[in-house]
């Protein structure tokens, strides 16, 4: 697995645990997730897909 694949796979990963607790937060669908933990993880999808971003954006140029 090369270093394009893995940034790849952490943009989308990053990507996904942002949705899911930005999903917890606007919704009351998920109620087994408190909502300490949707604010977790919606803090650190976004760090994460910034991160990512960026490592993408810099490997492109």
């Amino acid at each position: 697995m090369n270093q394009e694949m893995k940034i790849g796979i952490a943009l989308i990963s990053s990507f996904l645990i942002f949705m899911v607790g930005l999903f917890r937060l606007f919704t009351a669908d998920l109620q087994e997730i408190p909502l300490f933990i949707a604010y977790i993880l919606t803090i650190a999808g976004l760090i994460g897909v910034i991160t990512n971003g960026w490592k993408w954006k810099k490997r492109e140029s």
